[in-house]
């Protein structure tokens, strides 16, 4: 929820425990591009993985991949109604979608942005992110583990609330 608190109203979201994962553009192509930054396994691969960690904590995963823009907000809009977090990976939309921005500032469910490589050890323009502000918090650099953290997080968080 932005830094802030989840309040008592979201309290009856968490107890569905499915958290929605969104990758953007591009990250279909993991495994095939740029090995040597995002690994050799697919994201059926990344899937695989977070559906087996997923299981460990009760919680029901739900996977999103758009290479559009504007099918990233709206599935962001649904999540509110289906889901009680996301965690997003942008892609190359971290850096400059203010849509993508404004829809994860207008749902009322927590998100968290990943991202497999360490965004600020690489071109200058990738350590600006325009999502991260209205995000929960933003893990990068950690490979899939990124997502891993992600899931711990709000495995956590559920348990908590």
């Amino acid at each position: 929820m932005r830094g802030r608190e989840f309040n008592s109203e979201l309290r009856c979201l968490f107890l569905s425990k499915k958290i929605l994962i969104i990758n953007g553009p591009n990250l279909n192509r993991l495994g095939k591009r740029e090995p040597d930054l995002y690994g050799s396994s697919s994201l059926n691969d990344l899937e695989e993985m977070l559906r087996n960690e997923a299981s460990g904590f009760d919680m029901e995963l739900d996977f999103f991949q758009a290479n559009v823009e504007g099918a990233i907000i709206d599935r962001l809009h649904q999540a509110e109604s289906d889901a009680a977090a996301v965690i997003i990976n942008p892609g190359a939309f971290t850096h400059y979608s203010y849509a993508i921005r404004d829809a994860i500032a207008s749902i009322h469910i927590p998100v968290l942005e990943v991202h497999i490589s360490n965004v600020h050890a690489r071109e200058e323009f990738r350590s600006t992110s325009v999502t991260a502000p209205v995000c929960a918090g933003q893990i990068s650099g950690l490979g899939f583990e990124s997502y891993t953290a992600g899931l711990y997080y709000f495995a956590r968080r559920l348990t908590n609330e």
